[in-house]
C-alpha cells in the first residue's frame, strides 16, 4: 500500500469540501453518529473548535461533534485506547509510545514543524551554556511527549547517555511552579508555556528543537473509526485545512482567541502565534522517516519496550 502523496492529498481535501456539499443520503454508509474530537489548548485544533468549523461540515449530516480538553497527548491517547475518542492532536513523542503499547490509532496527517516553539530552558542565571552542561542535571520534561523527545534527541547529539540526567516528569503547569521554584536545573517545554516563561522569568534558551530534530506534530484517529469513516476523516481535514489558512493569514487575532481560551496572556500568546506553523501536510516518506528516527532513539534509549515501525500505523490511500 503506497502513501498519500502531496498531490493526492490535496485530491483529497478538495474532495471533501464537494463532499460537504452532498446530501446525507449520499453518505449514508460512512456516516457515524458522532466524532468525539480530543484537543489541547494550543494550536490548530482550538482554531477549528472556536470557529465551529468541523460542526459545519459534520452537523448538516447528522454527525454530533464534541470537544474534550486534555492537558498532555499521552493522556488524549490513553482516551483514545479507551473508546472514548475518535479523533485527535499530540505532539510526537505520545504515537510512538502508544503504538508501542498496542493502542490502535492510525496517523492521518501532520502539521508543519515549528522549529522555535518547544525549547529547553535554564534560567538566565544558570551556568548551563550548552546541552552538554546538562549531564548530572535534573531536568523537567512531560513524560511520552514531544519534550521528552526534544530531551533525548538534544542529549543524544551532544553525546550525553539519558540515564546521565535526571529526569523529573511533570505536566506544563506543575512543571511551571516547580521551574521558578528551582526545583530542578533545566525545563523541556512547548509553547505557549515556553513563550509565558520567557515573558515571565529571566530564562536563556539552550536548545531549539528545530536544532535538534525536525519532528511534525500529528493529527490521529482510532483505527477502527478511520477504517469505518473514510470520508469523515477526510472532511475533518478539510475543516482543519480551513482553520489553518485562516491561522496563517490571522496572527494577531489568533494570539486574542488563543489567549481568551487559554487564559495565557496576550502578550505570550502573541509570541507563539507568530512563531507557529499551520496546515495540515500528508505523511510522506519524510515525515514518516522523522518520526521512525525518534521511534528508534526511544527503543536505544529502552524508553520503549521493542521496536516499532511507524509506516504500520500510518492511514494509507486504499483506506479511503
Amino acid at each position: 500500500m503506497t502513501l498519500l502523496s502531496r498531490r493526492d492529498f490535496a485530491a483529497l481535501l478538495a474532495g471533501a469540501g464537494a463532499l460537504a456539499a452532498l446530501p446525507s443520503a449520499a453518505l449514508a454508509d460512512d456516516t457515524p453518529k458522532e466524532l468525539r474530537i480530543g484537543f489541547q489548548k494550543v494550536g490548530l485544533l482550538v482554531v477549528a473548535r472556536e470557529q465551529k468549523l468541523v460542526e459545519a461540515r459534520l452537523e448538516p449530516l447528522g454527525v454530533k461533534v464534541s470537544w474534550v480538553e486534555f492537558a498532555t497527548g499521552p493522556a488524549l491517547l490513553e482516551a483514545l485506547n479507551a473508546g472514548s475518542l475518535d479523533f485527535g492532536y499530540t505532539g510526537d513523542g505520545p504515537p510512538i509510545f502508544a503504538q508501542a503499547a498496542g493502542i490502535p490509532f492510525v496517523y492521518v496527517a501532520a502539521i508543519p514543524p515549528s522549529p522555535q516553539a518547544e525549547a529547553i530552558i535554564v534560567k538566565e542565571a544558570s551556568p548551563i551554556r550548552s546541552v552538554a552542561d546538562l549531564k548530572g542535571k535534573r531536568i523537567g520534561l512531560a513524560k511520552g511527549t514531544s519534550s521528552h523527545n526534544l530531551t533525548a534527541a538534544a542529549l543524544e547529539k551532544a553525546g550525553i547517555a539519558f540515564g546521565d540526567i535526571t529526569p523529573v516528569y511533570l505536566g506544563p503547569a506543575d512543571a511551571a511552579a516547580a521551574f521558578d521554584t528551582d526545583q530542578f536545573d533545566a525545563w523541556t517545554i512547548w509553547d505557549p508555556f515556553l513563550a509565558l516563561a520567557q515573558q515571565r522569568t529571566g530564562v536563556r534558551v539552550v536548545a531549539w528543537t528545530g536544532e535538534v530534530l525536525r519532528a511534525a506534530p500529528f493529527l490521529l484517529a482510532h483505527r477502527d473509526y478511520a477504517d469505518a469513516h473514510p470520508k469523515t476523516i477526510r472532511l475533518v481535514l478539510d475543516a482543519l485545512a480551513e482553520a489553518a489558512s485562516w491561522a496563517n493569514g490571522h496572527r494577531d487575532e489568533l494570539a486574542k482567541a488563543m489567549a481568551a481560551v487559554t487564559g495565557v496572556d496576550l502578550a505570550a500568546q502573541t509570541v507563539a502565534a507568530q512563531r507557529g506553523a499551520f496546515g495540515v501536510l500528508p505523511l510522506d516518506d519524510t515525515i514518516v522517516a522523522n518520526q521512525q528516527s525518534s521511534a528508534d532513539r526511544f527503543h536505544r534509549l529502552g524508553l520503549i519496550p521493542e521496536a516499532i515501525t511507524v509506516r504500520d500505523n500510518v492511514w494509507t490511500a486504499s483506506q479511503g
